[in-house]
């Protein structure tokens, strides 16, 4: 057996970047200091001088969590917490996504626009009735203020088991954990949650019409919405 090698085992360690260890400040803060949503955060200014770093550090770690949809930033208005969820992906990890993601729209587009169509062609009785109950838990979450994920994934599902393609949902299974984790970290930087229901409605409908054209129009509609993305254009830097 040989020897590791030398000049491997004496690599320079490691480390993260200094934007992705204000990160973790940033999040430990949020905790800490009991923030809601909506809350307004320090300005980068006062941060910059708590943790002695630069304001262009903490607005690289801003940055960061704004495309998790984790923080929202006003022009002018200041920085503002979106949502108390902060166990979001490790940067390394979102910077492998956002490397894979425009593949990721790339087979989306690919299954779920065919999916569609067939669904159109194909659905029955309790398939239909699928697709409402799914459309009607996506409204109800939104109406309690949340983003209608569940429901929207439901909703993706349900046009899937309706297209009765076992080729194509296996393809669309083999994706799924991709689509899944990627809805997480942006469903809240698409637009507004009614807007992505009132697409998901128009696909419902032209699968309830039977109109397979109609269908795959406004399934490709939906998946050029949800590829708008702040994520797809965050730069991650290191020191």
């Amino acid at each position: 057996m040989t020897s590791p090698s030398p000049v491997s085992a004496l690599s320079p360690l490691t480390r993260k970047p200094l934007y992705e260890r204000l990160v973790e400040h940033l999040r430990a803060y949020v905790v800490e200091a009991g923030l809601s949503a909506g809350d307004r955060l320090p300005s980068e200014r006062e941060l910059a001088e708590r943790l002695g770093v630069s304001r262009a550090s903490v607005r690289q770690a801003i940055v960061a969590l704004e495309v998790q949809g984790i923080l929202e930033v006003k022009h002018g208005g200041g920085t503002f917490l979106r949502t108390t969820r902060v166990d979001s992906l490790p940067m390394a990890q979102l910077a492998d996504l956002k490397r894979r993601l425009p593949d990721i729209l790339d087979a989306r587009e690919a299954i779920e626009v065919k999916l569609a169509e067939l669904a159109a062609e194909r659905r029955t009785e309790s398939d239909l009735a699928a697709i409402d109950a799914a459309l009607e838990s996506m409204r109800q979450e939104i109406e309690r203020g949340a983003t209608g994920e569940q429901g929207d994934h439901d909703f993706h599902q349900s046009v899937v088991r309706a297209a009765r393609s076992e080729l194509l949902a296996q393809m669309y299974a083999l994706i799924l954990q991709d689509i899944t984790l990627s809805s997480h970290e942006t469903v809240d930087q698409i637009g507004t949650p009614t807007t992505l229901l009132a697409q998901n409605r128009r696909i419902g409908d032209a699968i309830s019409a039977g109109d397979g054209p109609a269908a795959a129009a406004a399934m490709r509609e939906h998946l050029e919405t949800t590829a708008r993305l702040k994520l797809l254009a965050w730069s991650p830097l290191s020191d």
